[in-house]
């Protein structure tokens, strides 16, 4: 059994990876730059600091990338957090884990003001004793950054804990600071896709990793 659990938020707890391609769709639009949602969706996972450069070339991103952050924001904050809703089995897979001994933090790159109010949709607040997010790491996923901030606030080595996402850049983050993944689907890429970036397994949503829990990386070991 492992001893804590460093999950990801958003396309993993909470249903809103294509809103938050949305709100930046609308966000680089007002600058001229029209992009496909879907396009964007693939870049969902990643902080502002590592999304913004997909798309604006470095002459001209010291310009507009503070402006695109602020304003992705308001967009998201005013338009599209409301439409967020907490993925089925999101709040009985922490309250599982916390049964079973397992402490849970979170690492997301969403800010904190977004990850304050994850918790309340999400209903998870007494369930998280720490938390990190892109205000705690200098750089974003697919860097380890948040993910080695909440292994020091845990006060754990990575070989006792496991991380949970949605996307290859939660895998590769993870990796990098020598944690195991578990996937899931909920976030729009595949299983294959999750599986290349270093997932352990991968499932189609927390719900399904719930039901197979006991059969899951959480309890087996030799997996390393």
């Amino acid at each position: 059994m492992i001893e804590a659990l460093l999950s990801d938020i958003d396309g993993t707890l909470v249903e809103s990876n294509w809103l938050h391609a949305e709100a930046w769709q609308k966000a680089f639009a007002a600058m001229d730059i029209q992009l496909d949602k879907e396009d964007v969706r693939r870049q969902i996972g990643k902080g502002g600091d590592e999304l913004i450069p997909v798309y604006v070339p470095w002459w001209k991103r010291r310009q507009v990338e503070e402006a695109l952050k602020r304003y992705r924001k308001f967009i998201f904050e005013q338009d599209f957090l409301p439409k967020v809703k907490a993925l089925p089995g999101a709040r009985d897979l922490l309250v599982k884990g916390k049964a079973s001994g397992i402490r849970v933090a979170l690492a997301s790159s969403a800010d904190k003001d977004e990850l304050q109010a994850y918790k309340r949709i999400v209903g998870m607040e007494e369930l998280v004793e720490k938390e990190t997010s892109a205000n705690d790491a200098d750089r974003s996923k697919p860097h380890p950054d948040i993910f080695v901030a909440a292994l020091k606030r845990l006060k754990l080595p990575a070989k006792k804990c496991i991380a949970l996402g949605d996307t290859p850049y939660d895998a590769e983050a993870a990796g990098l600071a020598g944690l195991r993944t578990i996937g899931v689907s909920t976030g729009g890429w595949s299983r294959m896709d999750l599986r290349d970036a270093g997932c352990v397994e991968v499932y189609a949503s927390v719900l399904e990793l719930l039901e197979q829990f006991e059969k899951s990386a959480f309890v087996r070991e030799g997996l390393r």
